[in-house]
Formats: C-alpha cells, sequence, structure tokens
C-alpha cells in the first residue's frame, strides 16, 4: 500500500521531515526553510486563552431520548413525541482551577449539554449541584477571583475564599453542599447533572411554566473522601477523563435520566420564596419531578482540542418553546458566555464543527471575521431585508414574554414570605446522616481553620449557626481545635 505524501499546509510536498535547511553542513539555519518556519510558527500558536472558569474539562457525544410525553407543557421539536432521539454533546468540567488541575479535586463540576435540533442547536449549562453561592451575576467576577490563585502568592488563599463567603451569606447553601460528601465525585459518570437555573417552558397555546432540570445518573452516586481524593490524585491527575474516555471504549456508556419540575408561570409572584434565586431549590413537594427522557454518552471526541476545548456553550442559544426565565445570574449569563467564546475562539466560532448545528443549517448575515469560513454562495447579500431571496425573520417568540413593572435601577430582588439566606442550607443539614455531618463539619473546618483573621472565622461561623445552631457549634469547636 502506497504511504500518503506528508505537505505543508498549502499543500506542498515536503522532502525532509527530520533535517532543518542550512548554509552548508553544520552551518546555520536558513530563513528560507518555509517548512521549519510554518512548523515552529504554529507549534507557537497551537493553545488558545484557556477558559477563565470550566477551564479543566471532558466531554462525549452521545444522544437524549424522549420517553414521557410532555407537550401540554413545552412546544420544543427535539421534546415533541416519545422515541425521538436528538445527538448531543456533554462537556463536564471543574470550575476553579486551571486546564492543568487534577479532576478529583473539591469543587463543583460543570454539566454543560449541548443538543443538536432540527431547530437549531439548545444549550444547557448547568452543574452537577442545583445552587450556587450567589443570586447576582455583578458579584461573579470578584467571588471567583477570590476562589482562584490570589495574584501575589500564586496559589488559592484560604483567607481570600472565606473572607468573601464571609460577605455572601447566600452562599451558605452551596458551601453546605460543597463541603459535604458529594463535594468531591468518584467520576463524571457518577454525579447528577441539574439546568440550576430556572428557565420557561412554553406550550403550543402559548402557556408558560417555568422549570428546572434534574439529570440523574443511572451510574448511582459515588463520591470520595477528602483522603481517597488526595491519593487518586497523586495516582491519576486525570482520573476523571481517564474514567470518562476508557468507560465509553469498552461499550459501558454512561446514562442520565432526565426530569424536570415544573411551576406554572402564574404562581411564581405568590411563591414562598423567590423561585428565581439560584442559591434554592424547589421542594419536591411543592413541584414534584417529572420524568422526560434518557441522556447517553457513547462516543468520545477524536480530538481532545477541537471538540472538548472548542466546544462553545451559550445558555442564550435557545429554541422554540424554551426561554429565559427573571433569574438574575440566567440573565448575566446570556451575555457572558457567548461574549467569552467570541474572546477565546473567535466570532466564527459557531462555525467549528463541534459547534455548527448538525440537524438543520445556519442562515443569517453574518460575514467575515477571523477565521470565516462561510462564503454563503456567489452574490448572497450580507444585509437584511432584501429583495434577492435572502433568509427572514418568522416573527414568532421562542418563548412567552416576561412581565415587567416598575422603575429602571439598581434593585434587590423582590422578597418573598419565606426568603432568607439560610433555610435551605439548615434543611439540608438536618437531612444528612451523624456520619455525614462529621465529614461535612470536618471538610469545612479544615479550610476555615487556615484563616489568618478571627473576625473571617466569626462571621463564617454565624452563618452556620444561622442555617441550624448544632451546625454552627460543631463548626465552631472543629475549627478551635484544629486552631488550639
Amino acid at each position: 500500500m502506497s504511504k500518503r505524501v506528508l505537505t505543508t499546509e498549502s499543500g506542498a510536498p515536503v522532502a525532509d521531515n527530520q533535517n532543518s535547511a542550512t548554509a552548508g553542513v553544520g552551518g546555520p539555519i536558513l530563513l528560507q526553510d518555509q517548512h521549519l518556519l510554518e512548523k515552529l510558527a504554529r507549534f507557537n500558536r497551537e493553545r488558545i486563552p484557556e477558559r477563565v472558569v470550566h477551564a479543566r474539562g471532558s466531554g462525549a457525544y452521545g444522544h437524549f431520548e424522549v420517553t414521557d410525553d410532555v407537550t401540554g407543557f413545552t412546544s420544543a421539536d427535539f421534546l415533541s413525541e416519545v422515541g425521538k432521539k436528538t445527538e448531543t454533546f456533554l462537556r463536564f468540567s471543574t470550575v476553579a482551577d486551571s486546564l492543568g488541575g487534577a479532576d478529583a479535586v473539591r469543587d463543583p463540576r460543570g454539566f454543560a449539554l449541548k443538543f443538536y435540533t432540527a431547530e437549531g442547536n439548545y444549550d444547557l449549562v448547568g452543574n452537577n449541584t442545583p445552587v450556587f453561592f450567589i443570586k447576582d451575576p455583578i458579584k461573579f467576577p470578584d467571588f471567583i477571583h477570590s476562589q482562584k490563585r490570589d495574584p501575589f502568592t500564586g496559589k488559592q488563599e484560604a483567607d481570600n475564599v472565606w473572607d468573601f463567603w464571609a460577605h455572601a451569606p447566600e452562599a451558605t447553601h452551596q458551601v453546605t453542599w460543597l463541603m459535604g460528601d458529594r463535594g468531591i465525585p468518584a467520576s463524571y459518570r457518577h454525579m447528577n447533572g441539574y439546568g440550576s437555573h430556572t428557565y420557561q417552558w412554553t406550550n403550543a397555546q402559548g402557556e408558560a411554566f417555568f422549570v428546572k432540570y434534574h439529570f440523574k445518573t443511572n451510574q448511582g452516586i459515588r463520591s470520595l473522601s477528602a483522603d481517597q481524593a488526595a491519593e487518586l490524585v497523586g495516582k491519576d491527575g486525570n482520573s476523571h477523563q481517564t474514567d470518562l474516555l476508557q468507560s465509553i471504549e469498552r461499550g459501558v456508556y454512561p446514562s442520565w435520566t432526565l426530569y424536570v419540575q415544573l411551576m406554572p408561570a402564574a404562581e411564581a409572584a405568590d411563591y414562598r420564596f423567590n423561585p428565581f434565586d439560584l442559591t434554592k431549590v424547589w421542594p419536591h413537594s411543592d413541584y414534584p419531578l417529572q420524568r422526560v427522557g434518557r441522556l447517553v454518552l457513547d462516543r468520545n471526541p477524536d480530538n481532545v482540542f477541537a471538540e472538548v476545548e472548542q466546544a462553545a456553550f451559550s445558555p442564550n442559544n435557545f429554541v422554540p418553546g424554551i426561554g429565559p426565565s427573571p433569574d438574575k445570574m440566567l440573565q448575566g449569563r446570556l451575555f457572558a458566555y457567548a461574549d467569552a467564546h467570541r474572546y477565546r475562539l473567535g466570532v466564527n466560532h459557531t462555525l467549528l464543527p463541534v459547534n455548527a448545528p448538525k440537524a438543520t443549517v445556519a442562515n443569517n448575515y453574518g460575514r467575515d471575521g477571523l477565521m470565516a469560513a462561510n462564503a454563503q454562495g456567489r452574490g448572497a447579500k450580507n444585509y437584511e431585508p432584501n429583495s434577492f431571496g435572502g433568509p427572514v425573520e418568522t416573527g414568532l417568540p421562542l418563548s412567552a414574554p416576561l412581565a415587567i413593572h416598575g422603575y429602571t435601577g439598581t434593585h434587590e430582588a423582590p422578597a418573598h414570605t419565606k426568603d432568607d439566606d439560610f433555610f435551605q442550607a439548615g434543611e439540608l443539614y438536618r437531612l444528612m446522616s451523624e456520619e455525614e455531618k462529621q465529614r461535612l463539619v470536618a471538610n469545612i473546618a479544615g479550610g476555615l481553620s487556615q484563616v489568618s483573621r478571627d473576625d473571617i472565622i466569626e462571621k463564617n461561623i454565624a452563618h452556620f449557626a444561622a442555617a441550624d445552631a448544632d451546625y454552627g457549634k460543631r463548626v465552631e469547636e472543629a475549627v478551635r481545635a484544629l486552631r488550639d
């Protein structure tokens, strides 16, 4: 069998890929060696800016199959009939560490899912926790700065981490999740995924429902203790990537069952707490889980850089029948995610194969820019409206409009009768077994005891005590024992 010829990027055959061209034997390298210069220049540019958050990630392709009728709640085509399958791509990630960080660390996990639907790509960008640390996007850069490497010491600092949480009482619920048993998943396969935010579904009759997504792992929840995680990181820093890759290669395909909670839109205003607050869950007793379908991952990417690092997820990628809610964190992310991709990958990142629609074709008037590849045909117009057969608007909104009232300005979220920052954290604590409580307290105390200032420690202990008196007392005693 004849061998394929190695070429330069312009297609010219390469005569020698082992020796650079020189001025005589042993002489200096020649500037005219186009193949050498091309290789070195390209090598210098093989990396792009890593994500500020969610930098360390893994991904896989799969499909989503509808198992239950939800057409009474949404007109989304990919959910329109039982048995319908849609191709998907799912990216898992840690949040705080850099691209070279370890997998088995105490950190929330990103759970970003792209549905390649016939009505365009739908991106559902969530985490492995149903809540988050903050409820307003204006705090997000400060929060992330407090959790990442300090600009002076170059490492994560307990003072920064706990000082921010001391000033963010709404973080108490998520801190309780993070420091509990599920804070370090054993693998990406053995954790749940959540949309976390509140979204909107609209049915064919125009009725609106607010919705929360729950992807329940069919492999069962498995987590690691701090000691188990430290041992695993020492053996394989890429443990979660290794597990996902090998399980799919062996044909052991991970899967999740999707459930949703649905709230009729009219009930939101009078609900006992703000249903759009990302630091809170909706109790299942109020809005039970309803099954929707099954997600299966069955194909590994051929190239991690091209398909995982360049995968771009934007929560503003909706399809007809699905839209946003007044969730302030979601509203901020509608801009921030897409803008991050324009910075990292360029304005034409949606043309990359992993990001491009697969079940339909993108028709718009976007042209040019870095890495433009959509010629759009000879003579195609780049403006709208036009008289030359270009794509036109439908006049049909993707989802129901959101009612607004009042004055513009910087407002705190509207207060509901049972709104507070601590009640749900206390409920979560009281659901834990005695052994779970002991591990939670030990995990918190291990970090909080490293803080240098007593006032920061006291503020955090006060938050735990506000959630549950026993919770606060145990943390206080454990911190004191470690500091003594």
